[in-house]
């Protein structure tokens, strides 16, 4: 019997091939869709569960509140002393171990000298941890010994060729020379982080390198990331209850005498499955994704398909007159209603398979695309695993029986004596339920045009908005520490070059996170009281406003020609507002306390956005520190063109940087292309929304355009009759378009609060964001209505110019 049914099923798509044409490409668009975005949410989802022992390892993470509990950092590292402690104080805790990012460093190797990022300080046990293949070395050795290192082999080959890398010396930052003791394989592309190379943690008890004493006492340094390994099945929340007693304990009177540490800070436990996709924190390793854009593009995907699903339903009951007396000839010969049910299931099935085997084809095809825009490595081999391919190979059984299950039910229930009698008509209430169908699939049609316009508009204006200062034309790199006591005529010789016009150091820089904060203290009467609100820090030189053009609005900038400079602040408006003042000229001339440096402040800038516009503007302090320790506070150094010489200026930059530091690389970026990356994932999100927006309208058209020549042919001899009596072909058109038009226009009313209500709740995430405007959502719904008429156009002219003779040669 199934051989029968694929038979006629078969004869059936050849015998109406223009409405299977139209269903199988749909199935197939919105199929390829599904698997594009199905590998997406596998990559996003799977992220460090290659780990074997992934549901154990937690990371500890360390918030900060004020006096009334108000959290203002929360970072996804702690101060070092918390992991001996913690591993000491609770002994159910089988392993701790940490990892200290150590930034861009120079490796010297003869003749090789390049800057290398993502490498880590990490301890003996992280093995015991985490799956770290290690191909050459002794994984319980190889970072056991201070100024040891493991590397990858990209690394390996990078210096050393074809050599044996073991126990070769590599020159770190011009200073420190490590051994290789080991070769270890790249972690996978699914991972919170993606070391190049590690360094022996021992390292770190060198004083010269950081200390012995720091690494057990330094309550303040929160960059160590820190991992446990918990027995399988405890239960961690146990842990994280004691935390408060454990802090009061270990801190002491870190926070002043008699004041509990767990009153101004806290410490967390957050499963590793969780970081990529659940943490936001104020500091990560790497960016993170979004389970709510993983939620988002799974809705897209579904929607797509829904509407897919519906041309099906659209136009299998729209060619029910077709199938009438096949069905009633079926009937008066025995077939019943269960057997006419299977066969038609069975002809949807059939469909929704071969559009699998082409979507399948296209997703392998399009895949390498869909990398490029996102910047991702997916792979189609994330779609083989058992737990996916089973349901995936189940889904055209799922996609056929859900749009072809109406169909299936309204065709079986023809009456053989109506339809041989030639008195069968479709009734009223199918035509209203395609009416609902083509309703739901422009409704999801302009939802996501109206999303894409609103991402987009947001993106414009986040990428064109003005931060305050003066980005273009920034030149930035990493200050190297050995520049020194010669910075001085460092900066000078950069200047001799006209197309430079400033050049400043800085501990950070604008388009990073504000993230340091010491305490401050305002005058009040005689003496100095705290401030409650927080007020983060940047350390400058004297020619960082000058830099970035950040303007004065009271009191002056730093200036060489005063000594004192180096004990006094500049402040942001936002600071001097949460201080209580209304004009920046009262806060000039106050004295002013800020960590353990006492003098006064001496001007007043205006806001700015050091930060993305996903951050509001917060209060600022910049402070000069003194020249005696000036070279340790600073980590970036920013350089002022003019703009008229990019490439010769770039150059005289190089070039004076070799005269100075002849055995560190020479690597720079523009700021604004800084910024620029602070917003890829809103231009990643954008490109997507637009594509998926034109598949769905396009497949909404699809169905559309099957529907329109249906309706059309139907009304053929009612055409002929019109034109006979004279209508005109512009009347005809209008005629067989505002039916159309009008479920059009349904649909519009219906997606215009839906689109309102997703968005609202999207651009919350911005602390600066547009307003949502009404004509976005006119030019939507016209935008649909115009497609739409161009689609149903076509069919409607040519209707409209045949010849009326034909069509009324039968009666």
């Amino acid at each position: 019997m199934l051989k029968n049914y694929l038979k006629i099923a078969f004869r059936n798509l050849t015998k109406y091939k223009f409405i299977s044409f139209i269903n199988l490409f749909g199935l197939c668009a919105g199929l390829t869709c599904c698997l594009l975005i199905l590998t997406y949410i596998l990559h996003e989802t799977s992220y460090d569960r290659y780990n074997s022992k992934a549901d154990r390892i937690w990371r500890v993470t360390r918030s900060f509140n004020n006096p009334e509990g108000v959290v203002s950092l929360h970072l996804g590292a702690v101060a070092p002393p918390f992991g001996p402690l913690l591993k000491n104080d609770f002994p159910d805790i089988e392993q701790v171990t940490r990892i200290l990012p150590t930034g861009p460093t120079a490796f010297h190797y003869e003749d090789k000298i390049f800057n290398e990022k993502n490498g880590y300080f990490a301890e003996n046990n992280l093995f015991s941890v985490f799956d770290i293949n290690l191909t050459e070395g002794d994984r319980h050795t190889a970072l056991a010994d201070p100024n040891s290192m493991i590397i990858t082999r990209e690394l390996a080959h990078k210096y050393f060729g074809d050599a044996d890398p073991i126990n070769k010396l590599v020159q770190l930052d011009n200073r420190i020379n490590f051994r290789v003791t080991g070769i270890f394989e790249p972690l996978p592309e699914n991972s919170h982080f993606h070391p190049g190379y590690l360094l022996s943690f021992n390292t770190l008890k060198d004083s010269l390198i950081y200390g012995e004493n720091n690494l057990l006492h330094n309550w303040g340094n929160n960059a160590f990331f820190t991992y446990l390994l918990l027995p399988k099945d405890y239960p961690a929340k146990s842990i994280e209850t004691q935390f408060p007693a454990f802090l009061d304990r270990r801190m002491g009177d870190n926070y002043g005498p008699g004041v509990k540490a767990s009153k101004f800070t806290k410490l967390f436990l957050q499963r590793l499955t969780d970081i990529h996709l659940h943490s936001h924190l104020d500091e990560e390793l790497e960016q993170n994704g979004d389970i709510s854009r993983v939620y988002v593009f799974g809705a897209i995907a579904l929607f797509i398909l829904l509407i897919a699903c519906i041309n099906y339903m659209n136009l299998s009951t729209a060619r029910s007159t077709l199938r009438a007396k096949e069905i009633g000839i079926r009937k008066v010969s025995g077939a019943g209603r269960p057997e006419l049910i299977s066969q038609f299931l069975c002809e949807s099935v059939l469909i929704g398979y071969l559009a699998f085997i082409m979507a399948t084809g296209l997703t392998v095809l399009l895949l390498p695309s869909v990398d490029d825009l996102t910047g991702l490595h997916l792979s189609v081999t994330s779609l083989l695993q058992p737990a996916v391919l089973i349901p995936a190979l189940l889904t055209p059984i799922l996609v056929g029986l859900l749009s072809g299950a109406y169909p299936a039910l309204f065709l079986s229930s023809f009456q053989p004596v109506k339809v041989l009698k030639g008195l069968f008509k479709a009734g009223s209430s199918t035509a209203s339920f395609r009416k609902v169908l083509v309703v739901a699939q422009f409704s999801i049609s302009i939802v996501l045009i109206i999303s894409t316009a609103i991402v987009f508009e947001q993106l414009h204006y986040m990428q064109n908005a003005s931060l305050g200062f003066n980005k273009d034309h920034i030149v930035v790199m990493s200050y190297n520490q050995g520049l020194g006591k010669s910075f001085n005529s460092f900066r000078s010789t950069l200047l001799q070059n006209t197309h430079i016009l400033a050049a400043s150091r800085s501990s950070r820089i604008p388009s990073g996170r504000l993230l340091d904060e010491q305490g401050a203290s305002t005058e009040s009467g005689d003496s100095l009281r705290p401030v409650t609100a927080d007020i983060k820090y940047v350390s400058v030189d004297h020619d960082f406003l000058k830099t970035y053009g950040i303007p004065i609005v009271a009191g002056r900038d730093y200036n060489r020609s005063y000594a004192t400079d180096t004990n006094n602040f500049i402040l942001n408006v936002a600071a001097t507002s949460v201080l209580g003042m209304h004009d920046p000229k009262q806060l000039v001339g106050r004295s002013f306390a800020y960590g353990n440096t006492k003098g006064r402040v001496i001007g007043v800038m205006d806001n700015f956005n050091f930060e993305s516009m996903h951050q509001k503007i917060i209060p600022m302090i910049f402070t000069m520190p003194a020249d005696s320790v000036a070279n340790n506070n600073f980590n970036n150094l920013s350089i002022k063109l003019a703009g008229t010489d990019i490439a010769g200026s770039l150059a005289w930059i190089e070039k004076t940087w070799q005269r100075y530091l002849p055995e560190v690389p020479f690597e720079y970026t523009f700021l604004d292309e800084k910024f620029d990356q602070l917003y890829r994932t809103e231009q990643q999100q954008g490109s997507l929304f637009t594509i998926f927006s034109g598949i769905a309208i396009f497949i909404a058209c699809l169905g559309l355009f099957g529907l329109s020549a249906f309706t059309i042919t139907q009304r053929i001899k009612e055409i002929g009759v019109r034109k006979v009596l004279g209508a005109s072909t512009g009347s005809i058109v209008q005629l067989l378009s505002t039916d159309f038009l009008k479920l059009v226009a349904i649909a519009a009313c219906i997606a215009f609060p839906i689109a309102w209500y997703a968005m609202y709740h999207w651009l919350s995430d911005f602390a600066y964001q547009i307003p949502i405007h009404w004509y976005v959502f006119l030019a939507a719904g016209f935008l649909a209505a115009l497609i739409a008429l161009a689609t149903i156009s076509f069919q409607a002219v040519r209707a409209a110019l045949s010849n009326p003779v034909k069509a009324l040669r039968s009666e």
